[in-house]
């Protein structure tokens, strides 16, 4: 039997991850977004136009005061930042688990069995994908495609 699922309102939100350890700072500029910080990770959530919650800034390691993103590439995660990569620890992806499983208890989103598995990165850059995720017209011609436009035989 499927469980209902209790959705949270942001002031339910922000008070269960006040009282579970998590570091929560306002957003400045802003109302109604707080970052969350704990096991050196970090998130940002919102309110919705409803009063509930949702997330802004997907969960990431901190970095030199920067949200990282968890990038898989096939062979190996990193951490990106606006400044550099660096290879993902196995420590890293244990907060990160750790830390977003958290935050999904908290909003009162569902934890599915195959995120619980392990961590989920947040883009997938494997070399056979690469450029995939560009608009069709700014996608690298493939070598069939400069040839006269013909797939060798």
């Amino acid at each position: 039997m499927a469980k209902k699922i209790k959705t949270k309102s942001y002031e339910d939100a922000v008070a269960w991850f006040r009282g579970h350890g998590f570091d929560v700072l306002e957003a400045p500029g802003t109302n109604n977004r707080v970052f969350l910080k704990k096991y050196t990770c970090s998130a940002a959530i919102e309110r919705t136009e409803d009063g509930g919650v949702k997330v802004f800034a997907y969960p990431g390691y901190l970095m030199t005061g920067e949200i990282s993103k968890l990038v898989d590439h096939g062979y190996q995660k990193v951490l990106k930042t606006t400044k550099a990569e660096h290879p993902a620890t196995a420590d890293h992806l244990k907060a990160l688990h750790q830390f977003t499983e958290e935050l999904k208890e908290g909003i009162g989103a569902i934890s599915l069995y195959n995120e619980g598995l392990g961590t989920v990165s947040e883009s997938y850059m494997y070399d056979r994908l690469r450029g995939r995720d560009l608009p069709e017209a700014e996608r690298p011609k493939r070598a069939w495609q400069r040839a006269g436009g013909k797939r060798p035989a």
